[in-house]
């Protein structure tokens, strides 16, 4: 089969034919349909008549999708035996999941398009560190920041708020540093700028250092017009996780 087949408006006979194909082989089936859910498991449910999408996967998640929100209505977890059936001239998408026992029914009552997608995609999902990793990762390597700097606390509690790291450059001068994961913006230029200005109302020499992968345009003219400096440091990649998945519904 080609990468992509889609039908619109399809006839009873076509829906079957892609679903049938879609089921019984490796590709993502996408279903744009009115129709009614009703599930039955650890409780019981009933979703009347709407416009909604349905996303069946090569590994059995379900998902129900309504206009709104980005969580699904309905859905069942991968591991999930999906089949499809004719019942009173109506055409029935039935999930179960054995353990715990749930299944979930779709009454197809009239399909706008049909599509089936045959997705290669071998990668798993490399998180990006947080930014107490960013933090240590730093204490580990602190020439990532330049060298001679000797970084000396992590959260320093001062007066106006907590410093990601707290040290010294190699001329004794404290440094501060605010780490952020992603793009910095004004915020982070502003709040950096408070802790230097509170810092340098006891000690001389006070540097303030912004460390994030990349900057905005008008952080960085900030930057530049407080006399701040930055360092462009990308967070340390976390472990591989479990094929990929995101731990937020299954």
């Amino acid at each position: 089969m080609s990468k992509v087949e889609a039908v619109t408006n399809p006839s009873r006979e076509e829906l079957l034919r892609i679903i049938d194909s879609a089921l019984s082989t490796e590709v993502m089936l996408t279903i744009f349909a009115r129709c009614k859910v009703h599930y039955d498991g650890r409780a019981k449910s009933e979703l009347g008549s709407g416009d909604r999408v349905i996303i069946i996967k090569p590994d059995g998640a379900f998902l129900i999708h309504q206009s709104k929100k980005r969580e699904p209505v309905n859905w069942q977890p991968p591991g999930s035996f999906v089949t499809v059936e004719k019942r009173d001239g109506v055409v029935i998408l039935r999930s179960v999941r054995r353990k715990p026992r749930e299944i979930l029914e779709v009454e197809l009552e009239g399909v706008y398009l049909v599509s089936l997608f045959k997705a290669e995609d071998y990668e798993e999902l490399a998180l990006t560190g947080s930014e107490a990793e960013m933090a240590e990762f730093i204490f580990k390597n602190p020439k990532l920041i330049e060298p001679g700097f000797k970084p000396l606390f992590r959260e320093k509690q001062i007066g106006h708020g907590i410093v990601d790291i707290l040290g010294r450059d190699r001329d004794g001068n404290l440094v501060v540093l605010e780490l952020k994961r992603r793009k910095a913006d004004l915020h982070a230029v502003s709040q950096l700028k408070r802790y230097v200005e509170a810092l340098r109302k006891e000690h001389d020499n006070v540097r303030g250092i912004l460390v994030a992968p990349s900057l905005t345009s008008g952080a960085k003219r900030l930057l530049e017009k407080e006399g701040l400096e930055f360092r462009k440091v990308q967070p340390p990649k976390r472990e591989k996780l479990g094929k990929g998945r995101q731990k937020t519904l299954f």
